[in-house]
């Protein structure tokens, strides 16, 4: 998280008090639609990583978009993380907490073999709830989770060193203070 992508920060539009009062919103989406901005963007992600997963794990949504340009630019599959119920197939699924509640994101049995390294992708890393739960899920089915890789990182809100604490390489490409 350098100078070196101020280009790529200067592309993330800021929405304040969304979606409540005193947040202040990094929307991904305009980075995502400059085609020059997002292929340098996974270019410099996949750069970053010292070593090829067998596969990216995309988180629901956004991560799609980032693990999906990730896998193909690394030469890996992508495995789909989702909200629990959206699967076709025989799914295993894991809990984690929100802030009013719970939710679950569930993969396909078969998504991925014992012993698979797998790196965690997403547009943005904030308290690490999600991502936090995709570890533990990919963990239940014997796969090694080795990583994880971000567009954003917003480090006050603690996310990145709640991966890091599971002995996780953490990569992001830009950071947004004090959110």
């Amino acid at each position: 998280m350098s100078c070196a992508n101020d280009d790529l920060k200067a592309l993330i539009r800021t929405i304040p008090d969304f979606p409540k009062p005193g947040i202040q919103f990094r929307d991904v989406t305009t980075l995502l639609l400059d085609a020059t901005g997002f292929a340098a963007a996974i270019d410099r992600l996949a750069e970053s990583l010292p070593v090829k997963p067998d596969l990216v794990a995309g988180i629901e949504a956004r991560g799609f978009v980032v693990g999906a340009a990730l896998a193909q630019r690394l030469g890996t599959g992508l495995l789909l993380v989702r909200k629990h119920g959206k699967l076709p197939g025989e799914t295993i699924a894991e809990e984690y907490a929100l802030e009013y509640g719970t939710d679950r994101l569930a993969i396909h049995v078969d998504a991925c073999a014992p012993g698979a390294d797998i790196l965690i992708a997403d547009d943005l890393i904030a308290t690490g709830g999600t991502a936090l739960a995709t570890v533990r899920l990919l963990r239940r089915t014997g796969a090694r989770v080795t990583g994880a890789a971000f567009l954003v990182d917003l480090p006050d809100l603690g996310g990145a060193d709640r991966l890091r604490a599971e002995e996780l390489r953490v990569h992001s490409l830009m950071a947004f203070e004090g959110d």
